[in-house]
């Protein structure tokens, strides 16, 4: 869930809700607050994303069963609420804003997502506090202007991913291969919508 600080894109054209895609929660509908810059996935990317990431699970019906997955910048928690529909075995939701975070626990008591758990707080930090090669799929749109957010959660990521697991990377700009190089990562897909670039990451060794 990305922030911009820019008060021309802050209130132009803002949905107040997101829906989910598929899964147990399909079409259930999360509100989206009114905070300068909250500025949810587009659906058309969330939808790539989720086939992008059922292909790679290899279960029918779009399903993630198993994974573990964690939505590191949350905002509405639309990314972690769908993995979790998709039967993700555990979801990890983090957030500093307190109103958005009882938004979402709201949320999660409302469908009884019982393998979600939402946490108040920098969400990079409770990457890094994560096992190794605990995570299956790992959520990261940060502020799109705050670069050095992205290299912490990068770092993070690189250490607490599974090996066969994904990074999800959203940004304002193409990511390359020799940029991500540093943190052990590289592009296995990549999707423009508008101003939004949407990569999926792959360790090194598998990416090819």
């Amino acid at each position: 869930m990305n922030r911009s600080k820019s008060p021309a894109k802050a209130g132009a054209g803002r949905p107040h809700e997101v829906r989910i895609i598929g899964g147990a929660w399909r079409r259930t509908r999360l509100p989206v607050a009114d905070r300068p810059g909250l500025r949810p996935t587009p659906d058309r990317v969330r939808e790539t994303l989720f086939n992008w990431l059922a292909s790679l699970a290899g279960a029918s019906g779009g399903e993630l069963p198993g994974w573990r997955c964690i939505d590191v910048f949350a905002g509405t928690g639309a990314l972690g609420f769908e993995a979790a529909s998709r039967g993700a075995a555990e979801v990890l939701i983090c957030e500093q804003d307190p109103a958005l975070l009882q938004q979402m626990k709201t949320t999660r008591d409302k469908l009884q997502a019982e393998t979600v758990q939402v946490q108040r707080g920098d969400g990079a930090a409770w990457l890094a506090r994560s096992s190794p090669r605990h995570w299956h799929a790992i959520f990261l749109d940060p502020p799109f202007e705050q670069a050095a957010l992205y290299e912490r959660a990068l770092k993070a990521a690189a250490a607490a991913l599974h090996a066969g697991g994904v990074v999800y990377l959203e940004a304002d700009q193409a990511w390359t291969d020799e940029r991500l190089a540093p943190f052990g990562l590289a592009v296995f897909r990549h999707l423009k919508a508008g101003a939004v670039h949407a990569h999926l990451l792959k360790p090194l060794a598998s990416a090819a």
